[in-house]
């Protein structure tokens, strides 16, 4: 009888670092996130271009999860590659701050100031503003704001708020506040994270019921979206919710 030969498939190739790149991108858990972006990794000759993405999506990842020691270890290495090196200094900044790391996070967003595009210098002077105004470092977050101010194009009003809300809580008395606020209010830029400048700055300037409407609109917008960004304004969702929870009371 003769014999039959039984025909062999082909093995599948596996997929390709940016096939594994663009799985990690679309996931829509940190678990898939760091399942796509560490096989990614695992591949041979890759590039540092695609190395640094596949690296950012695997801190994101840990960065949801609140593995904030493991996304700080994933940034620093991303930083040592020279690719979006501002953003892999503003990523391993966020980790750090979220560790409690103050002094660590401002150094690594006035790295990422120094090698950013001009396009992004105030938004990483801005981000040390911020941080150093909620740490209660006044002196310190209106010297990076006036900074991020220098810098600023559509996003002045929001600068320049947040610059007038540090300087009032540091206790200079500023005539323009109100004229700043209202900027503020009728700017793009017054959306999203404006919210709580405003909020805070109706605060300071005693206006509760409107301080109320600011503070709960940048709550609930902040944390109805993706759970990641609740997790970066931690700080902030935590100074805005006792604040009115002292209005309410």
């Amino acid at each position: 009888m003769p014999s039959t030969k039984v025909q062999e498939r082909p093995l599948a190739s596996p997929p390709s670092a940016e096939t594994l790149l663009a799985k990690a991108i679309a996931s829509r858990t940190p678990v898939s996130r760091a399942r796509h972006a560490r096989a990614g990794l695992a591949a041979l000759e890759l590039e540092d271009d695609t190395k640094a993405l596949l690296l950012r999506q695997l801190y994101l990842a840990h960065f949801e999860a609140k593995r904030f020691d493991k996304a700080l270890s994933v940034a620093n290495e991303a930083v040592t590659l020279g690719v979006l090196v501002d953003v892999c200094h503003q990523d391993a900044a966020r980790a750090a701050f979220a560790l409690g790391d103050v002094d660590a996070a401002v150094l690594h967003l006035r790295a990422a100031a120094r090698l950013a595009p001009t396009s992004r210098r105030g938004f990483h002077h801005w981000t040390i503003g911020g941080y150093l105004y909620v740490s209660g470092r006044y002196a310190e977050a209106i010297s990076a704001l006036e900074r991020a101010l220098r810098w600023a194009t559509t996003e002045r009003p929001l600068y320049r708020a947040h610059l007038t809300l540090a300087r009032l809580a540091s206790g200079e008395p500023i005539d323009d506040a109100r004229a700043h606020l209202e900027d503020l209010s009728a700017a793009p830029c017054g959306q999203g994270y404006g919210r709580f400048v405003l909020g805070m700055l109706c605060l300071a300037l005693g206006e509760r019921a409107a301080a109320k409407k600011y503070l709960d609109s940048f709550v609930r917008r902040s944390t109805e979206q993706r759970p990641i960004l609740a997790t970066s304004l931690a700080a902030e969702l935590s100074l805005a919710r006792q604040h009115l929870a002292r209005i309410a009371g």
